[in-house]
């Protein structure tokens, strides 16, 4: 980033709390960024296979409600159980929407598949929602690596999971003026991961000691069953103050961050979904476009954080797949 942008710590914006929870032995876990004040949010979906709770009522055509909380985890479709423990937990302290007859905690939802890493019978579920919620409004814990739903992450995989490598969750965030973005992403991609052009995770070579391009072995195959264990998802959190329509605008300049790195990006065996969500009290005036496009630069951020922090050894890696 040039001198205009500043790096600042995830953990300084104002607005969400990150909680995590993870079963280290099958390897899949939950983070829950739960906003203290609800807060506008809408999202793209730019993946083919997405796994998801209530994204439709992010849609600027919809009735949109400020969020309560957004949930990352592993499980594919099962992970979507833990949302009904973050509902849980947050109704017990008292958020979420009045319905007048009782609060209904208004909570999105997107997951990774990550069953063929670790133990694919052991899922995120109500129980692991609720105490990574728990531990969101009681504090914020913006781990990198193989934690919460990052635990599962790997890239590289149109050769299967033997020829592809651990990733997990990041984080980033800047300042331009007042102005403050974050992004937290979870890196499960079927594409190879670049930092400034320079690929540091992904497909290897068959004894694990070189890259191969995961497009070229897309394109030379011509695989018509792609594995699906794939998806990143990520959330870009600002200050700026915008409405449903201009936040998916933000979630949609910002995907730009993650077609520099990751190759391919967005195919039908990827679940590939941003949101963007305006930080309830932010009242900074910004143009969407400087939102998006300095968005798009933590995202790069983000990603090289996700892989770089997740690093484990070979034999580690192999004896989970």
């Amino acid at each position: 980033m040039d001198n205009l942008i500043a790096p600042m710590s995830f953990s300084r914006l104002q607005g969400v709390n990150v909680g995590n929870a993870q079963d280290n032995n099958a390897k899949t876990g939950v983070t829950v960024f739960f906003f203290p004040n609800a807060s506008m949010a809408s999202a793209v979906v730019l993946g083919g296979g997405p796994a998801s709770r209530e994204v439709p009522l992010l849609d600027p055509l919809r009735n949109t409600q400020p969020l309560n909380a957004l949930v990352f985890s592993g499980g594919s479709a099962y992970g979507l159980a833990a949302s009904d423990g973050v509902a849980r937990c947050l109704e017990e302290h008292g958020k979420g929407y009045d319905t007048g007859f009782g609060l209904v905690p208004i909570v999105c939802q997107s997951c990774i598949f990550d069953l063929s890493y670790g133990k694919g019978n052991v899922r995120p579920d109500r129980e692991m929602g609720y105490e990574a919620c728990l531990r969101a409004i009681e504090g914020n814990s913006p781990l990198s690596g193989n934690v919460g739903a990052g635990t599962g992450a790997t890239v590289g995989k149109p050769g299967g999971m033997a020829l592809a490598q651990k990733s997990g969750i990041g984080y980033a965030a800047a300042r331009l003026g007042k102005l403050e973005v974050g992004v937290a992403v979870v890196v499960n991609a079927l594409g190879d991961i670049f930092q400034d052009g320079e690929k540091i995770a992904g497909m290897t070579t068959a004894d694990r000691k070189g890259f191969v391009s995961a497009e070229h072995a897309l394109l030379k195959n011509q695989y018509s069953d792609l594995i699906v264990g794939n998806t990143t998802i990520a959330a870009v959190f600002t200050n700026a103050s915008l409405g449903v329509s201009d936040l998916q605008k933000v979630a949609n300049i910002a995907s730009t961050g993650m077609a520099r790195c990751i190759r391919p990006v967005f195919t039908m065996a990827d679940g590939d979904t941003v949101y963007a969500v305006s930080l309830s009290g932010g009242v900074v005036q910004s143009d969407v476009n400087t939102i998006g496009v300095l968005a798009s630069l933590v995202m790069e951020k983000a990603i090289a954080d996700a892989v770089l922090s997740s690093k484990i050894t070979e034999e580690e890696y192999l004896a989970n797949i």
